[in-house]
């Protein structure tokens, strides 16, 4: 709720303290309309807020307010299980936060043989909406797979491909190399079903040798090693709530 009273902050100051910009060049993003509070742009600068639960957005970008939420981007290594512990004693992704003191969780999963970006966080809202089938957020996937791949592929890929447990449709496919009997493929999806890459693209005769996620949504793995992580920046975070209307 936004507030005018004197116990509020000055939008200018709480934008500073969140990183956005200078406190003078917050006045400028406030003055030239780009930043808006609870939906509504704002241009006045005396203009007081409750930062304990003002939504302010900067270019359409929402601003994360608290110092308490936290989130990254991990590199998940072939081998390692999509759980915070594991009780058979096998390697898990709570294996590399252990020594953190904050209580993080992965967002979704990817199975044990599966590399690349695994979201952590401890913001509940966001981490639920990034999962919920129906804000259709976009996973991005190279994947090794047999034989060599016919040019119509991609066509069928996106029209839907039926499997044991409904239809499933690409966003899109593309061919990145090509040798003797392999091929490496990207796919995008916005499916969340288990297996669900492996199982799409065993169904057209091209099983996986090899699956690594590059991407979710906006958020790209880029050059973060193998059990690695990194701090997402305000534009990854801020994009990630766009993605599901926050």
């Amino acid at each position: 709720m936004t507030s005018d009273a004197p116990e509020g902050v000055r939008l200018q100051k709480v934008l500073a303290r969140a990183g956005v910009a200078s406190r003078r060049a917050a006045e400028d993003l406030i003055a030239r309309g780009r930043v808006s509070v609870d939906g509504d742009v704002v241009r006045e600068l005396g203009r007081r807020v409750d930062p304990d639960n003002a939504v302010i957005h900067v270019d359409g970008l929402r601003v994360i307010l608290r110092d308490d939420q936290l989130y990254f981007a991990f590199n998940k290594p072939r081998g390692v299980h999509s759980t915070m512990t594991d009780d058979q004693g096998r390697p898990c992704v709570g294996d590399y936060v252990r020594e953190r003191r904050e209580r993080l969780f992965h967002v979704g999963r990817l199975d044990a043989e599966t590399e690349g970006l695994l979201l952590l966080t401890n913001d509940g809202d966001l981490a639920h909406r990034l999962m919920h089938p129906s804000y259709h957020v976009t996973k991005t996937y190279l994947a090794e797979v047999d034989g060599e791949v016919p040019r119509g592929l991609g066509k069928r890929l996106r029209a839907g491909v039926e499997l044991e447990d409904g239809q499933v449709k690409a966003d899109a496919f593309r061919v990145k190399d090509a040798r003797p009997g392999r091929t490496l493929v990207e796919i995008v999806l916005h499916e969340g079903r288990k297996h669900i890459v492996r199982r799409l693209l065993a169904e057209v005769g091209h099983p996986v040798r090899k699956l690594v996620r590059t991407a979710v949504g906006d958020v790209q793995l880029n050059t973060t090693k193998p059990g690695a992580m990194r701090a997402l920046s305000r534009q990854e975070i801020g994009a990630l709530y766009r993605s599901v209307g926050l």
